[in-house]
């Protein structure tokens, strides 16, 4: 089958050349369109339920809340895990899915059950919710609202236009599924009472709060008909100022004097009671902002998006008040991916440079090494396909030591037919007998191109060795794409962007490259061992010699090399993944 291979690629040069363009064009543009970001995501699918319940605490909120929700939730299917916090004025319920199951399907399952875990808390307690669709890699962009020096705004203004002004722009971005705000005061409309004052009018407490929370709507009362005209009715109740809660009426006194809430204390605004704080830079209360991106978006298209409605509304913000972003996840993103693309291209140059050095032919060094761009196009193809995001572990894992090992092999072979030929024929004058049997009759050998035959079946004489040894690497890696979980996530794309890049590279070692070869060393070369590889060959021929002679030297030594590089191993201290400082 490989011969048949390298048969059909050479006898249509053309075709071959022409797919390999397009090949390499294929791949740069899905090396623009990849997702970027520094580590794979390794998240599990997973759905949050969200109740707040600001009256409770931790005991009432796991007995009437979290309880009956991780109740509701048991039974799901797909379901592995179901775990929960249960703090302060705050239930969280984690439900976790097994991998591959679709985000939406789980969240539907998930909203389903909800309305039952509802039915079981008790009324006017809590309302769970569902979390954002989110994961740990999903907080991309931070930003501080400031004020400048002397304008007067208070963090509780800061935090309300914060609210009111940027996260809800922000959150009609494409790929922003929330905006979370820290630090300020949450601003409410607060009423102050005066205990004397509720025992003189003797109006309860919790008449007070009946009132307020009765008196803030509007009601419609039908309409009147006059002639042709309809006269709607409406009520308008909703409160729009300090002096619409201090005008509501709460009683009425035994002479028809209503009560109001302005005579039963004061009235005005106030923060709410906060259980913590934001600052930066450790000298300063901060008012901070968080975008979050949906699961499964392109982090770096997502920010850009980000970025580019920041400055919309910058232009809306009032004056003296400013946007200061501290974190932007492309930054990360962007010098991880240039020190993996430095270490991948200086990699890919010193490859070149040391075929150069050992071939001693520039013209068959660089056919080699176009086998680099040519097989990570592959790779970029299979990441694209797959839906594999270019990051530290995915892009980390291309070696071209060993995509370029057939390569090597094919056109070094390539050569030395070639170059074999042309000495047989310079040696025999112009009556020669080229290597398929076949008499030819020529005028000179010096300055002819060599025929295709020689070089069809000098890729024939190591095609099948190559592919096959290729094809055994690539197989050591098949377990590592049945792991699952963190695991799964983490090592997956490594081994699925090498054995990609390997493949290609296996297939172009048999198609593209002799057919290279035929175009660019047929003609006048010349080929001789360069003094490294000379120098090589002379250390290696005695030392070879020596160890032939000494087998249960040079076994014992291996075995003892082995041994001891187990102790060291053993002594080796272990961590998931490197500290990652992302400033």
């Amino acid at each position: 089958m490989i011969q048949k291979l390298i048969d059909w690629s050479l006898s249509n040069r053309f075709v071959v050349m022409l797919l390999a363009i397009g090949l390499l064009f294929g791949g740069i543009i899905a090396m623009v369109n990849l997702p970027l970001d520094a580590v794979p995501d390794l998240t599990n699918i997973q759905v949050q339920i969200l109740t707040k319940a600001p009256a409770l605490g931790p005991v009432e909120v796991e007995q009437f809340i979290t309880f009956p929700i991780e109740t509701a939730m048991s039974g799901l299917p797909r379901v592995t895990e179901i775990r929960s916090i249960s703090r302060f004025g705050l239930s969280a319920v984690t439900v976790v899915f097994e991998e591959g199951t679709d985000i939406y399907w789980a969240r539907n399952l998930v909203n389903q059950r909800l309305q039952k875990a509802r039915e079981m808390i008790p009324p006017g307690m809590a309302d769970p919710e569902l979390g954002p669709i989110a994961t740990g890699m999903s907080e991309i962009y931070q930003f501080e609202v400031r004020a400048k020096p002397g304008s007067g705004y208070t963090p509780m203004d800061l935090r309300e236009i914060l609210d009111w002004q940027i996260a809800f722009q922000l959150r009609s971005v494409p790929g922003i599924v929330e905006v979370n705000s820290f630090g300020g005061y949450f601003k409410t409309y607060e009423v102050q009472v005066d205990p004397l004052k509720l025992h003189n009018y003797g109006v309860s407490l919790t008449r007070l709060f009946e009132v307020l929370q009765n008196n803030n709507a509007n009601a419609g009362g039908g309409y009147i008909a006059r002639g042709a005209e309809l006269w709607l009715i409406r009520g308008e109740g909703l409160i729009g100022s300090l002096d619409d809660i201090a005008d509501i009426v709460v009683d009425t006194r035994a002479d028809g004097t209503p009560i109001r809430v302005r005579d039963l204390g004061q009235v005005r605004f106030a923060p709410m009671i906060r259980q913590g704080a934001a600052t930066r830079d450790g000298d300063r209360e901060a008012v901070i902002g968080m975008a979050m991106m949906l699961m499964g978006e392109n982090s770096r298209v997502v920010v850009q998006r980000v970025k580019e409605r920041m400055k919309e509304i910058e232009k809306t913000l009032p004056p003296g008040v400013y946007i200061d972003t501290f974190y932007d996840r492309t930054d990360l993103v962007m010098k991880t991916i240039h020190t993996v693309a430095e270490n991948i291209s200086g990699g890919a140059v010193l490859v070149i440079v040391m075929l150069l050095l050992l071939i001693g032919n520039l013209r068959a060094g660089l056919i080699v090494a176009s086998a680099i761009p040519l097989s990570a196009a592959c790779a970029f193809l299979a990441m694209k396909w797959a839906g594999v995001s270019a990051n530290l572990m995915s892009l980390g894992a291309i070696d071209f030591g060993i995509i370029v090992d057939g390569a090597v092999v094919m056109v070094e072979n390539c050569l030395r037919q070639a170059w074999r030929y042309r000495q047989r024929c310079k040696q025999q004058g112009s009556d020669h007998t080229e290597p398929s049997g076949v008499r030819t009759q020529s005028k000179t050998c010096d300055g002819d191109a060599v025929p295709l035959s020689v070089f069809r079946e000098a890729a024939g004489e190591v095609g099948t060795p190559i592919f096959f040894a290729g094809l055994i690497v690539t197989i050591v890696f098949l377990p590592v794409l049945t792991l699952r979980g963190i695991e799964g996530k983490m090592f997956r794309p490594m081994a699925f962007t090498f054995m990609s890049a390997l493949l290609g590279a296996l297939v172009l070692s048999v198609t593209v490259m002799p057919v290279m070869a035929s175009l660019f060393l047929a003609r006048k070369f010349t080929s001789q061992d360069t003094f490294l590889l000379r120098w090589a060959k002379s250390a290696y021929r005695p030392l070879l010699a020596w160890a032939v002679g000494r087998p249960r030297t040079v076994f014992g030594a291996a075995v003892a090399a082995f041994l001891v590089s187990v102790l060291l191993a053993l002594q080796l201290g272990g961590e998931f993944i490197p500290k990652l400082d992302e400033g």
